[in-house]
């Protein structure tokens, strides 16, 4: 379900039975030649597409503003969105509040961009992840009061978070791709994994003639791609998510 197109007794329904809620995050960046410069977004939105074929999923529209940097290229005509960190943390906070206050407790926020270094984090996500751990103190606070951790009736937190009742996983931010897809597939910047991803996903963003002559050295070995590398690598993807998501 699109969450924009969803009525209010379906959001009410998607609340009561714990349906999973997704944002797709991602950037607008420099991609080579050859690739689209939503890349990243796209990865994200089109394999959500499929596993929505699959099984109830809200998908809320796709933010594609994130930090992208200019480390691969300056924007000049290259088409890379910077949006800095600092700006992204406060938005996204009070979105996620905004969520949280409809009745979700089953959010999810899934990015590629920069993940290969996630459990560091880099500034996209890391805005994020803080801003989901924010809005939901403030959403205990606003329901619970303060001092609500330390009241007598929580003496039991511990061991209902063994037994899976944890407020703090109201709202997580995965990367598409975690070390053991990146151990089985590609990972890279508009080389063969990206671009064999796009031919899979989203074919309309590829050119592949635009390899042709002399192309960065993060672009080398793109023109190897295939759409069937890429199916091999949204199936891991979507084995993955089936997991993050059930």
């Amino acid at each position: 379900m699109r969450y924009e197109l969803m009525r209010p007794h379906q959001i009410r329904q998607a609340i009561a039975a714990g349906t999973p809620v997704v944002l797709p995050l991602g950037v607008l960046e420099y991609h080579g030649e050859h690739l689209g410069v939503g890349m990243d977004t796209l990865a994200v939105t089109r394999v959500l597409e499929r596993l929505e074929a699959e099984r109830d999923l809200v998908i809320l529209p796709p933010f594609p503003y994130g930090a992208a940097s200019y480390a691969v290229a300056p924007p000049e005509g290259t088409g890379s969105v910077q949006v800095d960190a600092r700006v992204l943390a406060p938005f996204a906070e009070e979105m996620f509040l905004g969520l949280l206050r409809i009745g979700f407790r089953n959010i999810h926020v899934v990015i590629h961009h920069q993940t290969e270094n996630f459990g560091q984090g880099m500034p996209t996500d890391l805005a994020f992840r803080l801003a989901g751990r924010q809005a939901v103190f403030r959403m205990l606070e606003r329901t619970r009061g303060e001092g609500w951790w330390g009241a007598e009736g929580m003496a039991d937190y511990y061991a209902a978070h063994a037994e899976g009742e944890n407020p703090f996983n109201w709202i997580q931010v995965h990367p598409l791709m975690d070390a053991a897809i990146m151990e089985q597939f590609h990972f890279d910047h508009a080389g063969i994994g990206e671009t064999a991803l796009m031919l899979a996903l989203a074919h309309e963003a590829v050119e592949m003639d635009r390899l042709a002559g002399e192309v960065p050295w993060y672009v080398q070995g793109a023109e190897r791609a295939t759409a069937e590398e890429g199916e091999r690598g949204v199936a891991l993807i979507l084995e993955r998510l089936r997991g993050l998501l059930g």
